[in-house]
């Protein structure tokens, strides 16, 4: 059960941010102008200690306890829940130059043919326009700069980013192994990336302003003079 991360007194610029997002998710799907939830996820890389014994008939697959630390890695996520199709990228860093080139890709291949990209992500120092300035020259930085519309979610609730959804069925489908390499990691994350978008799996989002302002009264301000 997800657990969310409320302030705990009132506070207006949560329920500002809150309610732009709920408004977004609940706004028809538009291809020119999707929605996109991007995150990031840091990632361990482990390996066997003892090579695991393969299912043989009468006996199941057996697997140590104990493993190996091979590194890390980050696993760059974006997800237009109104199209069902995702962009994941793994990279060793999780960087201002590492994002830049990541939201190059969502607006050119995940985005591709849109006029506007209205991107919801979280309050981290590298989720930020000058990202791009830093990885690419002005120009280029600019081109796709203008192509994102910013909603960023309010301290305290990145539960209200859908990315944080996507990343959970991966862990459960995907992650629940032990993998040893990046490169090992991008070919898991790579073949079920393509499944999910071959079958256009999106999210069902139930949570609206209307539902926010009945359950999450405490957040509200008084507005009592």
């Amino acid at each position: 059960m997800r657990r969310w991360v409320v302030p705990p007194s009132s506070s207006a610029a949560f329920v500002a941010a809150m309610e732009d997002l709920l408004a977004l998710y609940a706004e028809p799907h538009d291809p020119l102008r999707p929605v996109v939830c991007l995150d990031e996820m840091p990632l361990g890389l482990t390996g066997h200690v003892r090579e695991p014994l393969p299912v043989e008939p009468g006996r199941p697959a057996k697997e140590d306890h104990e493993y190996v630390r091979k590194g890390s890695a980050t696993l760059f996520g974006a997800l237009a829940p109104g199209g069902g199709l995702r962009l994941l990228e793994v990279r060793e860093t999780r960087t201002a130059l590492d994002l830049a080139h990541f939201l190059k890709r969502v607006v050119e291949e995940l985005c591709a043919g849109a006029e506007r990209v209205r991107l919801v992500w979280d309050n981290l120092n590298t989720h930020a326009r000058a990202s791009l300035y830093k990885a690419f020259p002005p120009e280029e930085a600019r081109r796709i700069a203008a192509k994102l519309e910013l909603h960023p979610t309010p301290l305290h609730g990145s539960w209200l980013n859908m990315a944080e959804l996507e990343f959970s069925v991966l862990k459960r489908q995907c992650l629940d192994r032990r993998i040893g390499s990046m490169e090992e990691l991008a070919k898991a994350v790579g073949a079920w990336q393509e499944a999910r978008n071959r079958e256009r799996a999106g999210v069902r989002w139930n949570f609206g302003v209307e539902e926010a302002r009945m359950k999450m009264k405490k957040v509200y301000p008084s507005n009592e003079a």
